[in-house]
């Protein structure tokens, strides 16, 4: 059984491994076409273009595990039923369910690969990707929002205009309130760098309101303790469902404890946790579609099958994530729904079948 084991998962695993180069490789193409638009903003010119679009493929290549296993276990299975080898494993006393855990081994090798991939390689990636293009484009990190990047760190609300490279920041103003409500002191710095754990500000200009009156005071250098932290900030640049698991447990307590709305990256959070194994239920999907197909099936109508069932569930995947947003829906149910009805479909197309 081990070697009828290693045959299923081996043809499995070939054949997704062939699919998925292929279709990053078309994918890429396409971005890289897509980037060309912005040659020639700053010194953003072809080689850049390269750099950045091959620092996005780990990101490019997580979002197209599902479909890649999809299609590749519908060929490598559709093969091996093609050449009539389903037929002799089951006629030689090879039980559904068995193939069944044959094929799912090679499944729980694409979610490993796909956990790295998103947990490790990708997030990292894409932020250097991110900023390499804004350096490029802007020779620094430009907001795009209209007033800045805006937080609040307990009683205080703090806006920076303009994010550097290296963990430093431009042009901040840190607004600070009793428990009141009211304005106590209003402070500009023209200049701040992360060190040893903690901000320096340099050129700060204060304004401190109190019962007797306003002062007014300047300061060349000052040290600022404040839960914002670099890679918190850094966040602005970037999506959050590009994030580490871990860099998203931590903003989502940090706007929580400041009372702040954390529902997008919690829903991004509970993607990152099911996203991968929505590969497992892919491949545990082509399962009942190959044994209910007829060995004429061609290798086209296959390929054609699981791109427009990949294709879909991306789409379902996304759309549920925007509308669990807009209408309040649990994170984990939003975010998990779409793997779990098409495992739900695969589960009922399985039990019909002979």
């Amino acid at each position: 059984m081990k070697t009828i084991d290693r045959y299923i998962a081996s043809n499995v695993i070939g054949s997704t491994l062939t699919v998925f180069l292929a279709l990053l490789a078309i994918f890429t193409f396409f971005s890289l076409i897509d980037e060309l638009e912005d040659v020639g903003r700053g010194s953003y010119g072809i080689v850049q273009v390269f750099v950045y679009v091959l620092m996005s493929a780990p990101a490019l290549a997580y979002e197209l595990f599902p479909m890649a296993a999809l299609i590749g276990a519908l060929l490598g299975l559709g093969s091996m039923m093609h050449n009539g080898e389903i037929t002799v494993v089951r006629c030689a006393g090879v039980s559904k369910l068995r193939i069944v855990g044959s094929v799912m081994k090679a499944a729980v090798l694409f979610v490993a690969i796909a956990m790295a991939v998103g947990e490790f390689i990708a997030p990292p990636a894409e932020g250097y990707a991110r900023q390499y293009r804004s350096m490029a484009i802007n020779d620094r990190i430009v907001l795009q929002t209209r007033n800045g990047f805006w937080a609040r760190d307990a009683n205080s609300f703090i806006n920076i205009r303009e994010i550097l490279p290296g963990d430093q920041i431009k042009d901040i103003f840190i607004y600070e309130f009793d428990r009141e409500s009211e304005l106590r002191t209003s402070t500009h710095a023209k200049y701040a760098r992360y060190v040893e754990d903690q901000w320096i500000l340099e050129g700060i200009s204060q304004t401190i309101i109190s019962h007797s009156g306003i002062e007014r005071r300047t300061v060349d250098r000052a040290a600022w303790d404040s839960l914002l932290r670099p890679d918190l900030i850094a966040l602005v640049a970037t999506q959050p469902d590009t994030l580490s698991l871990w860099t998203l447990v931590k903003y989502i307590r940090f706007l929580n404890t400041n009372g702040q709305s954390a529902r997008r990256y919690e829903h991004a959070l509970w993607v990152k946790v099911t996203y991968p194994f929505a590969s497992a239920v892919m491949v545990f999907l082509a399962i009942p579609m190959v044994l209910r197909a007829s060995r004429s099936t061609t290798v086209g109508h296959r390929v054609l099958i699981g791109g427009l069932i990949g294709m879909g569930f991306h789409l379902l995947n996304q759309a549920a994530g925007h509308l669990g947003i807009v209408y309040d829906i649990a994170p984990a149910l939003s975010a998990g729904g779409p793997a779990l009805a098409m495992a739900i479909i695969g589960f009922i197309l399985l039990a019909r079948t002979a």
